[in-house]
């Protein structure tokens, strides 16, 4: 799964993993939660969610433990983890065009007038992902008392 994101629109995966690290995330879920309970609360289907479940293990956001006591368990890491390190983890770099992947360079950057409002949209689309943290989005879902 980490290849550029050639597509505007976030993956249905993208979407399920920060549901469920915003979940994780939360005061009332210290312990270990179950694939169906984290299903529910994604509102997301179970076989699809193992996936994106192992790509967040995989990039050490999230545990997972097997058998009777099992389930899965924010990490410290992914705690602090913020909305774009999330979907990177399961996407791969975001990237709005593909003028914009790391490595390849695009023949027309430099004649080019739209490479520039890319550049600039892909700068302020990271910095706003960046700086959504998912322990604060998680506060915010909990009602005020």
């Amino acid at each position: 799964m980490n290849r550029p994101n050639s597509s505007m629109q976030l993956t249905r995966a993208a979407d399920y993993g920060v549901r469920v690290m915003i979940h994780l995330a939360g005061p009332s879920t210290q312990e270990r939660i179950s694939l169906p309970a984290l299903a529910e609360a994604a509102d997301a289907p179970e076989s699809f969610l193992s996936k994106v479940l192992q790509a967040l293990s995989r990039a050490g956001l999230i545990s997972s433990r097997r058998g009777q006591s099992g389930g899965f368990q924010i990490s410290a890491r992914g705690r602090v983890a913020s909305m774009l390190e999330v979907i990177e983890a399961i996407d791969g770099p975001i990237c709005l065009n593909v003028c914009l992947v790391s490595g390849r360079s695009c023949i027309r950057k430099a004649h080019c007038p739209a490479h520039p409002v890319w550049a600039q949209a892909q700068t302020a689309m990271l910095q706003v992902l960046s700086e959504a943290r998912i322990v604060e989005l998680a506060r915010e879902k909990q009602p005020s008392v």
